[in-house]
């Protein structure tokens, strides 16, 4: 499962040894260096991401201000050439802090957090259908319907009903594989055969895609 990150950053220099570093490991995936946190924070109203590369100090809005700026911050290791920041940056749950100049090893230890930490989110989920438990690899649903307080979760050779709302069942599902395409559905990004006009097609299954979701899935989907 790919980790979709971005670099914020004002020194060119920094963001090419992280972008020779990200290009090295082949599950993360660069969407976006930013110079700035001012157009970090433009970038992210349309895109999630998974794990931001973040330097502390920066001109306009610190590092430190711009993490504690979003509603739902996604994962972040700073990245900086001043010690004194270290406590700040643990102080925000951060997952790592790199010192600069930092090496390809050290960089690697940092990120492999995340893997694990992506792993564990990712690999399977508990739902209950007909008074059963199912534990279920997120990876085999195909796509989620809404029925109502229901949910129909659909997978290659069958189905499960279950009694929880399409909203709830979004909220449980990792971001960086499940999208909303429509007020009633919830598609598997990895099991799309193709989009037709404002359908896409998984498995023979028409699931519609509604105008409100279209340019943001569409956007991201090409990315």
């Amino acid at each position: 499962m790919k980790i979709r990150c971005i670099i914020i950053d004002d020194e060119p220099s920094s963001q090419n040894v992280l972008k020779s570093f990200i290009n090295k490991i082949d599950y993360l995936d660069l969407k976006q260096v930013c110079n700035d946190a001012l157009e970090a924070l433009e970038y992210l109203k349309n895109t999630s991401i998974d794990l931001l590369f973040l330097d502390i100090n920066m001109p306009q809005l610190s590092g430190i201000s711009f993490y504690k700026s979003l509603q739902k911050p996604p994962k972040v290791i700073f990245t900086t050439a001043y010690s004194e920041y270290a406590l700040d940056g643990f102080d925000l749950d951060a997952t790592d802090y790199l010192l600069k100049p930092f090496s390809f090893e050290r960089f690697v230890q940092a990120i492999s957090k995340i893997k694990v930490l992506n792993d564990q989110k990712t690999e399977s989920i508990i739902i209950k259908s007909n008074k059963r438990l199912h534990q279920i690899k997120v990876d085999d649903i195909l796509y989620v319907e809404s029925l109502g307080d229901y949910i129909k979760v659909h997978f290659t050779s069958h189905f499960l009903i279950v009694y929880k709302t399409l909203k709830n069942m979004y909220t449980e599902l990792p971001k960086t594989l499940f999208k909303q395409v429509h007020k009633s559905y919830i598609i598997n990004k990895n099991k799309i055969d193709y989009i037709e006009g404002n359908r896409i097609i998984i498995q023979s299954n028409k699931i519609p895609l509604g105008h409100k979701y279209k340019k943001d899935f569409l956007d991201n989907f090409k990315s």
